[in-house]
């Protein structure tokens, strides 16, 4: 589903998550993509640790909830019942930037350190928490050199509850968003699998006709 384009919109959030769910956590100071703060729901070994899982010799799966995730039963019964295998689950919040300023922390992610050729790629998707219309989701494919293509560009709109499945390795991407207000979303990584692959086809924007 990934192959042709790297990403995959899905249908809005089905269900409603009450503002405590990511308001209450408790976030660290952990910079991707501009001014931002995590709050980890699960990580390598269940400690409130927003670095990378190869720092605990690990690829990203098989992840541990932490106590954060006590204070987020929605967020977490939403996760387990993709009913794949999960590596990192975190509430990102941004603070506001403009396309200028988002353009010097495009990136693309290191997801797939340590993973065996045999496994699962892993892929990471979004919900958004917040509503931000005027906000999207800015991503770019590789030109010959493997730096960002401006013609392959894509946006995707940060209304409340958009959710969208990408291939952040393949990808280059950053979120513009410009108002006053600060931006919250999941971030969870999934190995992929037949099991998440029915999930997303269950799960995708499906067009008319």
């Amino acid at each position: 589903m990934l192959a042709d384009t790297g990403v995959v919109e899905l249908s809005p959030m089905p269900v409603d998550v009450p503002s405590a769910e990511w308001e209450s956590l408790e976030y660290m100071d952990w910079k991707s993509g501009g001014d931002t703060n995590f709050a980890p729901l699960a990580s390598a070994d269940g400690e409130l640790d927003c670095r990378g899982f190869w720092d605990k010799g690990k690829t990203d799966k098989d992840a541990l909830w932490t106590s954060n995730a006590a204070m987020a039963p929605t967020l977490r019964e939403y996760v387990d019942a993709v009913g794949a295998n999960f590596g990192r689950v975190r509430i990102i919040k941004l603070e506001p930037q403009d396309r200028e300023t988002a353009m010097r922390s495009i990136h693309r992610d290191d997801n797939n350190r340590f993973n065996p050729d045999d496994e699962g790629w892993v892929v990471r998707t979004w919900v958004e928490l917040t509503d931000n219309p005027d906000s999207y989701m800015l991503l770019m494919d590789n030109d010959a050199d493997g730096l960002p293509d401006p013609s392959t560009e894509r946006r995707i709109p940060l209304h409340r509850g958009s959710r969208y499945v990408v291939d952040t390795q393949r990808l280059w991407h950053v979120v513009v968003h410009p108002g006053n207000a600060v931006r919250y979303a999941l971030i969870t990584s999934f190995e992929s699998s037949p099991t998440l692959e029915a999930w997303i086809d269950a799960q995708r924007v499906t067009v008319p006709g």
